[in-house]
């Protein structure tokens, strides 16, 4: 199809990787106002979404416009299909961090309210595990590594591990004191959405795999294992 065509893809995946790099800052700042409750930072978060946004409307268009003027096939296609899909997710990813720095101001307010220590729960692994997920998976879209992607699929299981030991955790405290509901379920929340968050991005890594073996993954281990035994 020509050197443009092929010049278009290479700027397309630079786009979603400037996405890619976006998102995780936004992450970052969420994520680390959760210990900090730091309401300046949260509302940076929330106030500059749109720029995500955006961003994502704006691939979604050039994608759209390099299958109507260049019809292509294979390979190609696939790598456009999936990149459509990973610019999604890259867009809920920043609805996420959102979402986690709308709850740290909720708590905020709450926190000043005699709030037990007791109600402490860490999520300093779990972000550490959200963001390690989210890093490998770009670097596995930079560096079309299949394998990188797989080992991301499969670390989304110790982070809903950890979301189910939060949600145990701050039932049993709910039970103990109602009267800091509005609180616990906030913090509970938080936990929602980095599990969410790890989920689309074990997407991006599925959609990496689909991009380079042609394999669908996103229905289970079976899929992973059949690319696992071909290396």
């Amino acid at each position: 199809m020509g050197k443009r065509f092929n010049k278009q893809l290479n700027n397309l995946k630079k786009r979603v990787l400037s996405l890619g790099a976006l998102v995780e800052e936004r992450v970052t700042m969420a994520t680390n106002t959760i210990s900090s409750y730091d309401t300046d930072l949260a509302l940076k978060v929330v106030t500059t979404d749109y720029e995500v946004d955006e961003a994502e409307v704006e691939i979604e268009e050039e994608c759209l416009k390099i299958l109507a003027l260049y019809q292509p096939v294979a390979v190609d296609l696939r790598f456009i299909v999936a990149v459509i899909k990973i610019n999604n997710d890259l867009e809920r990813i920043g609805d996420q961090a959102v979402n986690i720095a709308q709850r740290v101001l909720v708590m905020a307010k709450e926190k000043d309210k005699n709030i037990n220590e007791n109600f402490f729960f860490d999520y300093s692994e779990m972000i550490e595990r959200v963001k390690v997920m989210l890093r490998q998976s770009l670097d596995s879209l930079i560096n079309m590594d299949a394998d990188l992607a797989i080992d991301v699929c499969q670390k989304d299981d110790a982070v809903d591990e950890i979301n189910r030991k939060a949600y145990s955790s701050i039932k049993k405290i709910m039970s103990e004191h109602p009267k800091q509901l509005s609180y616990l379920i906030n913090k509970f929340l938080i936990s929602r959405h980095l599990e969410r968050l790890a989920d689309h991005t074990t997407n991006i890594a599925e959609e990496v795999i689909y991009m380079i073996e042609g394999e669908i993954v996103r229905h289970g281990i079976k899929e992973l294992e059949k690319i696992n035994a071909k290396s």
